[in-house]
């Protein structure tokens, strides 16, 4: 993709930024040991991290957002990851420098997820790796979530850079269709947990990135 050189780098936060699956699978898999069903591996989890509650119901529970329970799961999970969610998450190896890379060149970034605020915000504030985030946009910030471009719209508006100067990069497609018909620059995390089934070859993003530091190998596209 050719075009002006990118002036701002945003990020997708679980699976492109953090590795919280074992927090998002203790928090379901106790849903599983508190009502008598055996445990299930982190492994079972980990590909569907990415996509939160959803993800981790319909591996603990084979449930749907269709399924009439569900609603009412959903909260329980939530206040089950809200108690544990800094117990074992960190940056992914590779995240510490990227960031330290940007600041260096004077680049702003930021952070936009699908996470509610009530959980964004907390991790963001334990993660001293993210105290440079010039915009930080969780799901309920505007009215609308990933795959719509508003939340990288708002990003773009808080880092004061035009969206077609940004990077956006994410595990998952709605990262890449959100970032799209935002007109950023869009690059596939394939380190992340991408899910169980995913093809990013699908996805249309621009690259692909299969550690956080190449990243900074698409800062001069031009």
């Amino acid at each position: 993709m050719k075009g002006p050189s990118p002036q701002a780098v945003l990020f997708d936060l679980d699976g492109t930024l953090i590795d919280s699956a074992p927090d998002l699978g203790a928090a379901a898999d106790k849903m599983r040991t508190d009502r008598g069903l055996p445990p299930l591996p982190l492994a079972d989890y980990r590909p569907m991290a990415g996509a939160g509650a959803r993800g981790m119901l319909g591996i603990a529970f084979g449930l749907t957002p269709e399924s009439p329970e569900f609603a009412a799961l959903r909260e329980e999970f939530f206040m089950n990851y809200e108690t544990r969610m800094l117990f074992d998450t960190h940056v992914f190896v590779g995240v510490t420098e990227l960031i330290d890379a940007l600041v260096a060149r004077e680049m702003p970034w930021g952070i936009v997820t699908n996470k509610a605020a009530r959980f964004t915000d907390p991790l963001v504030a334990a993660t001293p790796q993210f105290a440079t985030a010039s915009a930080v946009v969780s799901g309920d910030t505007t009215p609308h979530a990933k795959p719509h471009p508003e939340p990288l719209l708002e990003a773009a508006r808080r880092l004061g850079v035009d969206p077609t100067r940004c990077i956006y990069v994410g595990d998952d497609e709605r990262d890449i269709v959100a970032g799209r018909a935002a007109g950023m620059m869009t690059l596939a995390a394939t380190y992340g947990y991408m899910g169980a089934n995913a093809d990013f070859t699908c996805w249309k993003a621009d690259g692909r990135v299969e550690s956080p530091l190449e990243v900074l190998q698409w800062l001069n596209v031009a």
